[in-house]
């Protein structure tokens, strides 16, 4: 399978990052493209109230990843605010398009990030801990959202799910440790549980960038910097069956009792 990440900045007009996005997949050709978490309008000031940019899953973001879907001949992830029942705190939500313009796949963020100094909850609503997990060519991709890596349970449920690899688009604030815990949590979550994890962020002032695939023994495949920019690799199938078989950790996971 051929993946493609892409890295960008988004900002706080909607119409612009359309355009990014266009320009950022130009003449892409792959079977999984990868956009980064709240592509479609960036999270801005956390004073801006977030409600009155979210679009409904059949709005114009969405038409946008459909059509490069389908010249791509590709499955498109990318991140949005989708209009909630409080017109006031959207879901933070991944949508999944197929080449063929349809919907694969939603997922609306469940861990917002109340961190750091920061807090998600008071603009977004978060949504249920159900896995989302579909098929791309054979292959079973689960979806995780940035802050959702610090949450291991979550890549267990994906793995219980069927699982083969994580999609994570995210837009991970920059800060002191911050880039190190980023990258260490993607090796961490591929590596216990031996899958391919694919995430692609934001890059820019905010964000830290770095975007990569990082293979199911944690070996970090292909990456990028903090540039605009996109990079292809190769997620193997074959590679995940060596991996569980060298490393057959999920065959020896043991129940444990509720405390």
């Amino acid at each position: 399978m051929r993946v493609v990440l892409a890295q960008l900045s988004a900002s706080t007009d909607a119409d612009a990052n359309l355009a990014a996005i266009r320009r950022v997949t130009d003449g892409v050709a792959a079977d999984l493209v990868v956009l980064p978490e709240a592509v479609m309008h960036d999270f801005g000031d956390p004073a801006m109230p977030l409600g009155p940019v979210a679009q409904p899953l059949d709005g114009p973001f969405v038409g946008t990843l459909a059509e490069v879907a389908r010249e791509a001949g590709a499955v498109v992830v990318g991140g949005m605010f989708e209009r909630s029942e409080d017109p006031d705190r959207p879901y933070n939500t991944l949508v999944a398009v197929g080449p063929d313009g349809a919907a694969r796949a939603t997922y609306r963020k469940a861990h917002l990030y109340d961190s750091f100094g920061y807090r998600e909850s008071e603009r977004l609503r978060a949504g249920d801990p159900v896995p989302a997990v579909f098929d791309v060519d054979g292959v079973r991709l689960g979806l995780l959202t940035c802050y959702d890596l610090r949450f291991p349970e979550q890549g267990r449920a994906l793995v219980d799910a069927g699982a083969d690899a994580f999609v994570v688009p995210a837009a991970w604030v920059r800060g002191p440790l911050k880039e190190d815990h980023w990258q260490t949590l993607l090796r961490a979550r591929a590596i216990e549980n031996t899958v391919y994890v694919a995430a692609a962020a934001q890059t820019g002032r905010t964000y830290c960038g770095l975007s990569q695939l990082v293979d199911p023994l944690g070996v970090v495949v292909a990456a990028l910097g903090d540039e605009e920019g996109r990079l292809a690799a190769e997620l193997d199938p074959a590679r995940i069956a060596a991996a569980r078989e060298r490393n057959p950790a999920l065959r020896h996971r043991r129940s444990w009792p509720a405390p």
